[in-house]
This record gives C-alpha cells, structure tokens and sequence, in this order.
C-alpha cells in the first residue's frame, strides 16, 4: 500500500494549504477537504519518484464556490 504525501497550495495565497497523507492518489478535478474549506484539484504532479511506501505529489487547488458545492449537493 503507497501512501501518497500531498503538498496542497492554494491558487491566490487566501489559505495557507497543507501537507496531507492520503491512501488514494489524488486526480485533477477531485475535491479534497483542508481544515473546513472545499477545494478542487486544478493541477497535480510528482515531486519526486516513489520511495518505499511513499509517493511525493504536489497539488495545486482552488477554493469550491459555497454556491457550486450546494447546487452540485443536490444532482
């Protein structure tokens, strides 16, 4: 099982981001959770290759519109 460190940064600087764990790869257009805010994945890439049970990503995201995420809860 590869475990996948993922570096989110914030498209505008509004949020600090995070370092994550994840167990599943990240996908552009995914949507991840930091903290209370919703963000779509816009970009990702590889940091470095896959060491042992690690995988090194970077992940660009942008904040989820409250609107988009409420008229997309009900499809």
């Amino acid at each position: 099982m590869v475990t996948y460190k993922v570096s989110y940064v914030v498209i505008g600087g509004g949020h600090p981001g995070a370092i994550v764990n994840e167990l599943e790869r990240p996908e552009v257009g995914g949507r991840v959770q930091i903290g209370k805010n919703l963000f779509e994945i816009v970009e990702i890439y590889e940091v470095m290759p896959p060491r042992g049970d690690f995988a090194f990503l970077h992940a660009t995201v942008k904040p989820v519109n409250n609107v988009e995420e409420v008229a997309g809860a009900g499809s």
